[in-house]
């Protein structure tokens, strides 16, 4: 007690009156052994309407009891005040109005300091005694059998009850909670955002709704659970904090459901950004690059596209059990560079690996190899080498997924996916994703490989088909230049030649077949032999032009341009003759370049036009240069300004040859421009 004699708390204050108590409204009343009221508590006055002046110094049986009571009033209060043993029940009082009132007693004797005895009963209406037990029953019932979890904690966050939902959902007894902390039950939680949380909730009195949850409890340490948890703050009727009321719903379904939907919206937009991404050229590397940029960082941190080299050469890609597979690396895409890059093949590089290595496992038998877990034991199948497989080890590699490429029924190679920084190992959702992006890219993988041996293929016979090294001609010094389309369907139909001729006159030759491909690069070869072989009779440029253009009439439609030129270094000049192609241009020291005005004619395969021929003066130190119109023509600038773009480089015709036909290569030949390009420079020289 405080000097006052007011109940004073442990931490000093004084104690505030409990909430329960109000809501109860119990009566005290004192009695001396006699029977008469000594003390008459307000709540009395209120419970039975007497004041304490009419009360104190009364008989309470006189006052409060029925006549017919009076028996059982006395010898139950002689009982207790003989054995002090206490009783408690109900009985009905009268009040001051005179009408009866139900009351719920509590008697119990008391022994002051002087020996006297004295009686002390305690009050309350039955009816709210009755209403309050309903309330708490109801309650206790309804945290007892919910669904729901439920916990109440102190203001030290310690437990202070559990319902069984909860102790279900943390796989813990109610009883083992009771006086410990989250922490101490629930370790696997992120326990210090959940007591920031509760504690932000004593203070502010605002409450936590629906916070979604993740983690893992001992019920099911090994996978994780959600739970929408809800924190109100605990006050009594006066305010003062008794601590945090939580409640816990178990939603894993509808957050693996959420989960799964996203993952799949995850693997459409991957899909979708494959699509848009994975196949913008023929070009084998760069599609396989496109393959590796999409992977990165969606499905992995490296990943690698290697294909069988058997493969790429065309050849059958078929492994028994003991093979080992020849790999050519052809991709590799990583969000920044480590150990894990540094282990893996560079694209280019040609690599073994044995029959024992997960990737040689997964082209052999067309399956996903999945290692969800990378151990240390699994380093040596996955790596090339031993040094690459302690690279894996120090990059932290600890999941890794393989899955083959496959087009048209044919294992290509396999796409190559490790995961070092991404702490998630790979799962059965990866591995779909994966197969997915995988058969997308392998069609367009097999294209470009086919594409590319066909481009090859067109290459090849292409060069075979035009001359390697320009003949020694007399007065003549020659340059030339071959580039090749970047695309394989583009490749094939411009040729150029040099022919001595009788009486050291020299033909001078450049040609473009319309069309492209295998096709184009054979009609190419028949129009140069025979171009060859008519000149060697000696016959006039247009002359020759119309017995071309007889022979091209023949090969299946085939259209194609030519200027044919002879050199005469005796008489000091060149007889020309045009079939639709673009007109050379002359250079001649102390004067202008110019393109040379020559009947334009039209293409060999039209069939019955006659074709002028012109002469034009070429002296020594002139130079005719020809070309073809994958040299001058884009799809952004008009025909004559490409070709003023032209003689503006032909400016210095003291310039070297093979200088001068790289700067024309070099300036000229536009990116946007995919078709191949054929240029001739002859130079006039003195004959000694």
């Amino acid at each position: 007690m405080s000097a006052a004699g007011a109940p004073v708390a442990e931490g000093g204050g004084p104690v505030r009156p409990s909430g329960l108590l109000d809501v109860l409204s119990v009566a005290s009343v004192v009695l001396d052994a006699e029977g008469r009221i000594v003390l008459w508590s307000p709540q009395a006055e209120e419970l039975f309407g007497y004041s304490a002046q009419e009360a104190l110094g009364e008989f309470a049986a006189r006052l409060m009891v029925h006549d017919e009571h009076i028996e059982l009033v006395g010898k139950l209060f002689a009982d207790v005040m003989q054995t002090g043993q206490s009783w408690a029940g109900a009985f009905p009082v009268r009040v001051k109005d005179g009408g009866t009132r139900l009351v719920e007693f509590r008697n119990m004797r008391l022994l002051d300091d002087q020996g006297d005895v004295y009686a002390l009963g305690l009050a309350a209406d039955r009816s709210t005694v009755r209403r309050l037990e309903q309330d708490v029953a109801l309650s206790e019932r309804m945290v007892k059998q919910a669904p729901i979890g439920f916990a109440v904690f102190d203001t030290d966050l310690r437990y202070v009850s559990v319902n069984p939902a909860l102790a279900k959902i943390n796989g813990i007894s109610a009883e083992e909670h009771v006086g410990r902390t989250v922490g101490e039950m629930l370790p696997l939680l992120d326990v210090d955002a959940l007591e920031d949380a509760a504690r932000r909730v004593m203070e502010t009195g605002v409450p936590l709704v629906a916070q979604a949850t993740i983690g893992r409890t001992p019920a099911d340490p090994d996978e994780d659970h959600a739970w929408s948890l809800s924190l109100y703050r605990l006050e009594d009727s006066v305010g003062t904090v008794l601590g945090v009321a939580a409640s816990v719903v178990d939603i894993t379904e509808a957050y693996r459901g959420r989960i799964e939907t996203e993952n799949a919206r995850r693997r459409l937009a991957v899909i979708a950004d494959a699509s848009a991404r994975i196949g913008t050229t023929l070009e084998l590397e760069r599609t396989a690059f496109e393959l590796a940029e999409v992977a990165v960082p969606a499905l992995a941190d490296v990943a690698a596209v290697d294909l069988l080299d058997a493969v790429v050469e065309g050849r059958p890609s078929t492994l028994g059990p003991s093979e080992s597979a020849v790999i050519r690396a052809l991709a590799l895409r990583a969000e920044q560079q480590s150990d894990a890059v540094r282990a893996a093949d560079a694209p280019g590089r040609i690599a073994t690996y044995g029959p024992d290595r997960l990737v040689t496992e997964c082209v052999r038998t067309g399956e996903a190899v999945l290692v969800p877990h990378v151990k240390d034991e699994d380093l040596p199948r996955i790596a090339r080498s031993p040094e690459a497989a302690v690279l894996l080890g120090r990059a932290g590699l600890h999941s890794y997924l393989a899955v083959p490429l496959i087009a048209r029924g044919e294992v290509l190679g396999a796409l190559d996916l490790k995961r070092t920084r991404n702490p998630a190992p790979f799962d059965e959702d990866d591995v779909l994703l994966a197969r997915e992006l995988a058969a997308r890219a392998a069609v367009q993988i097999d294209n470009a490989r086919w594409y590319q041996n066909a481009r090859n293929t067109a290459l090849t016979l292409q060069r075979s088909l035009l001359p390697s090294h320009p003949p020694v001609t007399t007065g003549l010094e020659v340059a030339y230049r071959y580039q090749p389309a970047g695309a394989t369907s583009e490749v094939g139909g411009d040729w150029f030649d040099v022919i001595p001729l009788e009486g050291d006159r020299t033909a001078l030759v450049v040609g473009d077949v319309m069309g492209s491909g295998i096709s184009a690069a054979a009609t190419m070869g028949q129009l140069r032999t025979a171009t060859t072989t008519l000149a060697s009779l000696g016959l006039d440029p247009a002359l020759l032009l119309e017995h071309l253009d007889k022979t091209t009439s023949a090969l299946d439609h085939s259209i194609a341009t030519c200027v044919y030129a002879v050199h005469d270094p005796h008489l000091r000049q060149c007889r020309i003759a045009n079939a639709g192609h673009l007109p050379p241009a002359r250079v001649r020291p102390g004067h202008p370049p110019e393109l040379l005005d020559l009947p334009t004619g039209v293409p060999l395969g039209v069939g019955g036009v006659e074709f002028s021929p012109v002469t034009v003066d070429f002296e020594p130190g002139d130079e005719l240069v020809f070309y073809t119109d994958g040299l001058v023509e884009t799809r952004r600038h008009s025909l004559d300004e490409r070709l003023d773009f032209l003689l503006s480089l032909l400016g210095d015709p003291a310039r070297p040859l093979e200088e001068a036909c790289d700067l024309l290569l070099r300036t000229l030949h536009h990116p946007d421009n995919h078709d191949d390009v054929a240029l001739l420079i002859a130079r006039a020289q003195e004959l000694e």
